[in-house]
């Protein structure tokens, strides 16, 4: 059976939250709008790790988190069955965030294979789908690399996710410059001078920091 985590017999050990978001700020990195995330939030299928506060403020294993329920509900599987999956998670393994850590399959009899201990939770709906080893590096690379968008955009080189840099916010691959700065200056001929001669960025930079914005600006857009 494959797997999509590190989880193991027993409790789930965690590092702090790191990084600091705002829900569309998390949206834009999950490939969902920041509506969409706060009602995840509420419905418990994400945390708000750095705050349950108003406004939410959430970390970047949130955010991981929230790529995963939207890999799930990408292959059909129902938001009832998600829930009920992350709920018995924790509650058998415990975690703050039994995504990312449980080793997980989908099959076509509506489960969720659980790989420790073997535990078994019906949430599954089509054909037999893999989450495992493989699936979680990419998910975890995809953040990385600038979250969702990164599906359509393979060939982005110089966008970066560092939970400790910039408090998480994507920027220029090796940079403390945000990528969203970028794109909003480069929309003008002096703000692209200004990016090449005071920052230094070079064309290719500019252009994967416009392309990043504009398809991860779309999610933020969607009803």
């Amino acid at each position: 059976m494959g797997s999509a985590g590190h989880g193991g017999t027993g409790n789930v050990r965690e590092l702090p939250p790191r990084g600091v978001y705002l829900a569309s700020e998390v949206g834009r990195l999950a490939g969902v709008s920041g509506l969409t995330i706060g009602q995840w939030a509420r419905r418990g299928y994400i945390r708000s790790s750095q705050s349950s506060a108003q406004p939410r403020l959430y970390s970047f294993q949130d955010v991981a988190e929230a790529i995963v329920v939207h890999e799930l509900l990408e292959r059909g599987i129902p938001h009832r069955d998600i829930r009920r999956a992350i709920n018995e998670l924790r509650e058998r393994f415990g975690g703050s965030w039994p995504l990312t850590h449980a080793r997980l399959a989908t099959t076509e009899q509506r489960r969720v294979v659980a790989e420790a201990d073997a535990a078994i939770y019906d949430i599954g709906k089509r054909g037999w789908q893999q989450m495992n080893e493989e699936d979680l590096t990419r998910i975890m690379g995809l953040l990385q690399r600038g979250g969702w968008a990164t599906r359509d955009l393979p060939d982005l080189k110089h966008i970066e996710v560092d939970p400790d840099r910039l408090s998480g916010r994507p920027t220029i691959r090796g940079r403390r410059v945000p990528a969203a700065k970028v794109a909003r200056l480069s929309d003008t001929d002096q703000g692209r001078e200004i990016l090449q001669s005071d920052y230094g960025l070079s064309d290719q930079e500019i252009s994967d920091a416009r392309r990043w914005w504009t398809a991860s600006q779309a999610f933020l857009e969607a009803a």
